[in-house]
């Protein structure tokens, strides 16, 4: 799998309106990119209406306004989401971006949503310790997040319901040892939640969980690090969780170029 598929090209992207955003993807799609991937506004991420007192300010900054499905629609107009995998950087908010996008799908000649190909970022772990972009307390968050895993594992076999992101510790500090431990910690959470919660067996669901890891520019440090990555995580869900399938124990992961240069 790793060396016989190229990665997926996608640049984060997402300001404005739908209709600003919208005219971007398709520019990006004519160049050749292979995915979407969707930044969206401090509203749409915390919940507010566009209009909240709050929220007026932040409005279209630092990503896209989707408050609604018909934004949603507006975002992907002319765009087969049939087609194209979309990966949306969305966390406490992730159940209601995701239905939005099944919505759309369905509107649109009823494209099923198990076609539907992507990510949803929806780690919220590290919302609370490193991003801080939460709404409600942890318990509650983390049974929002993992039902929308073990709903996708049933319905949306292509989808990846999660995105557990070590990215955004290695930003806020953290060594490229200690990214790679609060991540791994992070997905371990994770798995025993879906697995006590919903009593699914661990080959249902683990498929779908996906990773996103900061690259900074030390080449050979990093080179190290997704290796050892990747070796820990297939050890962790053979041994720990009793995976069977080779498809459970694959770190399938994004990166990102790191904000500060070390």
């Amino acid at each position: 799998m790793y060396r016989s598929r190229l990665w997926t090209f996608r640049e984060y992207s997402g300001f404005g309106s739908p209709e600003d955003t919208n005219r971007r993807y398709k520019f990006l799609i004519s160049q050749g990119q292979t995915g979407l991937s969707v930044a969206f506004d401090l509203p749409t991420q915390l919940g507010l209406d566009p209009d909240h007192e709050l929220a007026y300010p932040e409005v279209g900054k630092v990503g896209v306004s989707v408050p609604e499905v018909i934004s949603m629609s507006i975002l992907f107009d002319g765009i087969d989401i049939g087609k194209i995998t979309t990966s949306f950087t969305i966390n406490a908010t992730a159940a209601e971006i995701l239905s939005m996008y099944i919505t759309v799908a369905e509107s649109r000649g009823g494209i099923d949503k198990a076609v539907l190909d992507g990510t949803i970022q929806n780690d919220i772990l590290k919302e609370f310790i490193a991003r801080n972009l939460y709404i409600y307390p942890p318990l509650h968050s983390m049974r929002y997040t993992t039902d929308i895993i073990a709903y996708t594992s049933k319905n949306m076999p292509k989808w990846h319901p999660i995105s557990i992101s070590g990215y955004h510790f290695r930003e806020a500090g953290a060594t490229a040892v200690q990214e790679l431990a609060f991540t791994l910690a992070d997905a371990i959470e994770y798995t025993n939640w879906v697995i006590n919660r919903w009593k699914m067996n661990v080959d249902d669901f683990a498929p779908g969980l996906s990773f996103f890891f900061a690259a900074t520019t030390n080449l050979f440090e990093e080179v190290a690090k997704f290796r050892a990555a990747r070796r820990l995580y297939a050890r962790i869900m053979r041994e720990r969780f009793g995976a069977r399938k080779s498809e459970s124990m694959r770190l399938k992961f994004h990166v990102q170029t790191s904000g500060g240069l070390r």
